[in-house]
């Protein structure tokens, strides 16, 4: 077989496609392997660039790679797009993706560390409980007006309206029915707060334990959430030679930066950017 210089990954949950180049950019292997006979295949290979796009499960195999002497390239699903050729399939997918990492314009995602990926996966769970809080307590909303009840802005507003109906009141100008209903949705919302502020803490207890997230927080309006998520997203930055460079799939949280990010820490991006760094 002849000496491949790049080999190209297109990542299944069960079959990935490969596709080896050699130093000339041709294509000399291809295949189609079970995920757990490619780590067997890359321990073999002598080392070489190995490319993937940055999705998920990437980052673990990243490491495996890596720990195997490979340069791992990943990169956003978006980038490789424009390389892939008619008539898509596995096979020209990671034709493309090991096209796209030979480009020298192309800007790859750096390999996440588990510590990262678990602090990702923190925020987001948190960022599903926001979520799921942000809807009982509209449906919350929605019950009182259609019974004449305009309850007021704010969740602790809210929250203060419910004692007074509930607790004081007995739930006056509520069916039983409504009352069980609206008490139900109280106590959800409870556990609810209670699970978030778990979350909060540990995001609290990581950012003082990590010297990157500890230095972000030195800048005025970034607190534990923001630094712990940018730490996660970015790890030390320095594949960014600009704080507004960002790539793809590195994002905060579903395409969008945190509400207090973009009040407090997004005009301090330069900053963040160098503390990242380490500058």
């Amino acid at each position: 077989m002849a000496t491949i210089s790049v080999l190209g990954v297109d990542l299944g949950k069960n079959v990935c496609s490969v596709v080896g180049f050699d130093g000339a950019g041709k294509v000399v292997m291809r295949r189609k392997v079970r995920r757990e006979t490619l780590i067997g295949l890359a321990a073999k290979l002598p080392p070489c660039m190995v490319a993937m796009e940055a999705c998920c499960g990437a980052h673990h195999l990243g490491r495996v790679f890596a720990a195997h002497g490979h340069d791992v390239r990943l990169m956003s699903p978006e980038y490789v797009r424009p390389y892939i050729k008619a008539q898509k399939n596995d096979d020209r997918d990671a034709e493309g993706i090991a096209e796209a990492s030979t480009r020298p314009t192309m800007r790859f995602v750096e390999l996440k560390s588990q510590d990262q990926l678990d602090m990702q996966t923190l925020h987001r769970s948190r960022d599903r409980l926001v979520g799921e809080r942000t809807a009982l307590i509209n449906q919350l909303r929605a019950i009182l007006l259609e019974r004449g009840m305009v309850a007021p802005q704010g969740k602790r507003k809210l929250e203060q309206f419910l004692i007074v109906l509930m607790d004081e009141q007995g739930g006056a100008g509520l069916s039983p029915r409504m009352i069980l209903l609206v008490e139900d949705a109280r106590t959800q919302w409870a556990e609810l707060d209670r699970r978030i502020a778990a979350f909060d803490a540990e995001f609290i207890r990581w950012a003082k334990e990590n010297e990157d997230a500890r230095r972000l927080t030195t800048i005025p309006g970034v607190g534990a959430i923001i630094a712990s998520a940018l730490v996660a997203a970015v790890g030390h930055a320095e594949s960014f030679t600009a704080a507004a460079i960002s790539p793809p799939g590195s994002v905060w949280f579903r395409g969008s930066s945190p509400p207090a990010a973009s009040r407090s820490c997004w005009g301090s991006a330069s900053a963040a950017t160098d503390i990242c760094a380490g500058s």
